[in-house]
């Protein structure tokens, strides 16, 4: 029934976005390309992709020979222009993924800016030993010309069996992938066939030089929240655990949950959901009804939001813990993957015809 019209809307929507695409695939609207290399994160679908593990892999990796900088709308923030994130800054002014980045990488020059040009030029005058940017979310804004695209997509929900929005979860045309350099599918399942792989690559309908990675997300050891108040309390396998996330798609995080924890419970929200004194009594609700030793188990783009815990009552703090995650390549190694990326972009490329599109 909603098919019938949310059909028209999507329809209307999609022909807003192919306009504007052939606008600026024909040049009558023209993009910039900077002296500096931009590595462009995005999708083109709405929800989680895994675009933030990403770019904190791409941190990591290049920050041995680059000094990084990452460029970010700051989606959620209750600020206006150009900000620079800093480490004690609340995530409610630059959002909670600028915000996560920040924590876990210090060293790294944030800022949060809905025009990214203005935004990098800024960040270029005031931190002219950035060499190497990194724009998170950036696939859709056209005025800006990255050196590379890495698109990601979900394995779960191909993007060749989904419609525009809102009948479906396309931001974007499925042929805008042609300009995609690297195409990541995420969320892919440990046994993946080489059949499988072919597959899929064959449903993307990618050309011969796009590379495409599978990958899975990697869960790492659960940590203490508020570290002062859980003292040395750990959690064993087979633990009945609360999973608690506000995320676009947290179907990977309680999957990951249940293979190691008993999921008693689940506390969900939309995407970018800011906690209130309403969500910290429902925690310890939830914690009060699985009773015995049962913990609360968030991500670390949720866990920045819970701030200090102030207002989070000492015992629901004390059994609070963060699921660390990264990213893990199935068909390739990480060492190829970032090897290729090394290349591409120490590389000059305004003369491939493939770059230049």
């Amino acid at each position: 029934m909603f098919k019938v019209f949310l059909s028209p809307l999507s329809w209307i929507y999609g022909i807003v976005i192919a306009v504007r695409n052939w606008l600026f695939d024909s040049g009558l609207k023209k993009s910039v390309t900077l002296d500096i290399p931009v590595m462009c994160v995005g999708n083109i679908t709405v929800g989680g992709t895994g675009k933030t593990p990403m770019c904190e892999a791409l941190i990591r990796h290049f920050q041995e020979r680059y000094n990084v900088g990452l460029i970010s709308r700051g989606y959620g923030r209750k600020t206006r222009g150009y900000l620079e994130v800093t480490p004690g800054m609340s995530w409610r002014k630059c959002g909670d993924e600028p915000r996560q980045i920040k924590t876990g990488y210090p060293d790294t020059v944030v800022v949060v800016c809905k025009d990214r040009v203005e935004g990098i030029e800024r960040m270029r005058r005031e931190h002219p030993e950035v060499n190497l940017i990194i724009m998170d979310d950036g696939f859709q804004y056209r005025r800006l010309s990255p050196k590379l695209n890495i698109v990601m997509t979900d394995y779960a929900q191909p993007i060749d069996k989904d419609h525009m929005l809102p009948l479906g979860r396309l931001r974007d045309q499925r042929r805008q992938m042609r300009r995609a350099h690297y195409v990541v599918l995420t969320r892919c399942p440990a046994g993946m066939t080489p059949l499988d792989r072919r597959i899929r690559r064959n449903n993307l309908e990618l050309l011969p030089y796009q590379n495409l990675s599978f990958t899975r997300v990697v869960a790492g050891d659960p940590y203490p929240a508020f570290p002062a108040d859980a003292g040395d309390r750990r959690l064993k396998a087979g633990t009945k655990v609360v999973a608690m996330a506000a995320l676009g798609n947290p179907a990977s995080f309680i999957e990951g949950l249940g293979a190691r924890y008993r999921v008693d419970d689940e506390l969900l929200w939309p995407d970018h959901h800011p906690y209130v004194v309403r969500d910290l009594h429902r925690m310890e609700r939830a914690l009060e009804e699985a009773g015995g030793d049962a913990v609360i188990v968030t991500t670390e783009k949720d866990a920045v939001k819970l701030g200090t815990g102030a207002r989070i009552p000492p015992e629901v703090r004390a059994r609070i813990f963060v699921q660390p995650c990264e990213m893990g390549f199935i068909e390739e190694s990480k060492h190829d993957f970032f090897k290729k990326l090394e290349y591409d972009v120490g590389t000059d490329q305004k003369n491939s015809f493939f770059y230049s599109r």
